[in-house]
């Protein structure tokens, strides 16, 4: 559950757990509880309970002060002006510290646990440049995929930051974090560095290769997604999501559109894309481990 503000720099939200006792008695959180429903003057209140006036009147005027109540509008009674009461809204929150600036209120998914905390990304996106680099002057084709992977996590976060890096630009004190990478070895650096330690990792010839059931992958059209435990920092995780080519990363991100919650289930997954429609775009995926 989430407690949300309109401020003039956007949504501020805060995650906020239900409590059963705010300090109020029993009795004044029944007043409550009644006139959120339907507006009405103490004495009527009284009568529908089966309680002393005064005592209802000693409660309403308790909650009046305390913001929870508010006059309504006035009624005669035998001559006399009762104040009509309501309720000043339909809940109430008590915030013990500030709201964050929020653009969205995050879905939880343990599947990100580590790379998400609090709403906020707590991970580095690794991505190829598309400049000419490595040995083989790749140029990487997969930030498009990368802005689509992104448009998918933005559901499980409440603030938008920064943390996008290209592989050429990555310090090396920077890999001993929580990093999610994107794309294979020709084009990502940091996906080369890592590949021994995968548990799907980079063959020959850019096959891709199950550690577990030691099956290898020709096929373009492969992707996997994978989380472990980072190896140059075993505090930290990673996340690679790549396949042979650009069609298979394609593959592998298309995947947790259509099967995340077969994804996230497992710690890796072999994914298969395919083109439903033969208009050369990959535009479903099955999955093959």
């Amino acid at each position: 559950m989430y407690a949300v503000e309109k401020t003039s720099r956007g949504l501020a939200t805060a995650p906020i757990k239900p409590v059963k006792n705010i300090g109020l008695s029993k009795l004044a959180i029944r007043i409550l509880r009644h006139l959120v429903v339907t507006p009405d003057h103490p004495r009527n209140i009284a009568k529908k309970f089966g309680e002393h006036e005064q005592k209802i009147y000693y409660h309403v005027r308790q909650l009046d002060k305390m913001g929870f109540i508010e006059i309504e509008s006035k009624k005669y009674l035998g001559g006399t002006v009762a104040n009509v009461y309501k309720s000043s809204s339909s809940g109430f929150v008590l915030m013990i510290d500030k709201l964050d600036r929020s653009i969205n209120i995050p879905t939880e998914d343990k599947f990100f646990s580590d790379f998400i905390k609090n709403g906020k990304l707590n991970s580095l996106i690794i991505i190829g440049s598309s400049d000419p680099h490595g040995p083989e002057k790749a140029r990487s084709r997969d930030a498009l995929y990368a802005s689509n992977f992104s448009l998918f996590l933005g559901k499980f976060l409440s603030v938008s930051e920064p943390n996008v890096v290209f592989d050429t630009d990555l310090h090396k004190s920077e890999l001993k974090n929580n990093l999610i990478i994107i794309g294979g070895p020709v084009v990502n650096r940091v996906t080369k560095l890592l590949n021994k330690d995968l548990c799907v990792k980079f063959a020959e010839r850019n096959y891709i290769y199950s550690k577990k059931t030691k099956r290898l992958y020709k096929e373009n059209n492969i992707g996997f997604i994978l989380k472990q435990k980072n190896p140059l920092s075993e505090e930290h995780e990673i996340m690679v999501i790549a396949g042979k080519g650009y069609t298979g990363t394609r593959a592998a991100v298309l995947a947790f559109f259509q099967a995340f919650d077969e994804i996230s289930r497992k710690n890796y997954t072999i994914v298969e894309g395919i083109d439903n429609d033969a208009d050369g775009i990959i535009d479903s995926v099955k999955i093959v481990e």
